[in-house]
């Protein structure tokens, strides 16, 4: 076990985690909502330290990020539990686990060796990622310091319910931050996430571009019923506009029915096509769908003069006309960080 480091202790042997916005209060012997904090003897523990569950060699668009290192491969790592249930997860035999480690899931592997073995697998850098990546935030800190020193890059693929505590104790060390915003009412945050304040999860996200200079790119998933209506879309896109800039991707993808959530329909490539005119129509530049491969709202078009500038099929590269970050056509800036 490794001592967590953002906690504070309260009266009777009860501690706080500092760690996400639910800051948990944790009376002796219990853990908190993620299952991956143990109060053992008035101090918070993390069960999680280097314990992976899923180890991949991935392209970066897969996160999806679309506008950091395109074409680049990241090692992916993913651990146990999550400070969300949502009940679509497609990820839930990880993220819904409540870590009894009766399974065997885990194999342990060190910051040192994650390194090691991102040069190995011949990658640019390393994703946490799969499940909610502050589960084991104590282990992606110092992967993250390593990664900075060996010229790597690092991204977070997150809920965004980190503290900002937490989010300032490893913005030196992270590059990409890639945040879901799963809906823009409180209503369909309760029923995604159970939470009913979704404010903190903007201003994380603000405060990494911001204050920390990372590159962000936003994803919704759009779930029929939950989140799909316009008057939320058209808040997302203008909040994303307004306070990250018109040059953050935004990336509405399509439902898969899964888990709990069985029983609804795919999202209507209409709805999606839609949501990504509403993107424009706010003032954002690229805007992208999700899980419909061969669909043009894959590939990115510049701004200026509309021509086509990346092709993508799913999560492939197919053709790059980016030239020294510049548009070759109108010369065009175009958003985002290039090999």
């Amino acid at each position: 076990m490794f001592e967590t480091l953002l906690y504070r202790r309260l009266d009777n042997g009860r501690v706080q985690c500092d760690v996400c916005q639910r800051r948990c209060r944790i009376t002796e012997g219990n853990r908190g909502y993620c299952f991956s904090r143990l109060n053992q003897a008035g101090k918070l523990y993390c069960l999680l330290y280097g314990q992976v569950s899923t180890v991949m060699v991935a392209p970066i668009e897969k996160k999806p990020l679309f506008h950091f290192y395109p074409g680049s491969h990241a090692l992916s790592f993913g651990t146990l539990g999550c400070n969300f249930r949502c009940p679509g997860c497609q990820n839930w035999e990880d993220a819904h686990d409540k870590l009894d480690f009766t399974r065997r899931w885990t194999t342990y592997i060190s910051p040192e060796e994650s390194m090691q073995m991102v040069k190995e697998y011949d990658c640019q850098g390393i994703s946490w990622t799969y499940n909610e990546p502050t589960v084991w935030f104590e282990y992606t800190l110092d992967g993250a310091k390593l990664a900075k020193d060996q010229g790597l890059y690092t991204n977070y693929v997150t809920n965004g319910y980190m503290t900002p505590e937490a989010l300032d104790m490893i913005g030196p060390y992270l590059d990409a931050f890639r945040v879901d915003i799963k809906g823009f009412a409180p209503s369909s945050y309760g029923k995604i996430a159970h939470i009913s304040d979704f404010s903190g999860i903007l201003a994380v996200t603000k405060r990494a571009k911001i204050k920390w200079g990372m590159h962000v790119e936003i994803v919704t998933n759009v779930i029929p019923g939950y989140n799909d209506d316009e008057a939320q879309l058209r808040n997302i896109a203008h909040w994303i506009c307004t306070e990250l800039g018109e040059e953050t991707p935004w990336h509405v993808t399509r439902f898969i029915p899964y888990l709990k959530l069985s029983h609804l329909e795919p999202t209507p490539i209409a709805t999606l096509e839609r949501a990504r005119q509403i993107g424009f129509e706010a003032g954002l530049q690229y805007v992208y769908l999700g899980n419909v491969p061969g669909h043009r709202g894959e590939n990115t078009y510049c701004p200026q003069c509309k021509k086509l500038l990346i092709e993508r099929d799913v999560f492939s590269v197919k053709q790059m006309n980016v030239e020294k970050g510049k548009c070759p056509y109108c010369g065009l800036v175009v958003a985002g960080i290039f090999l």
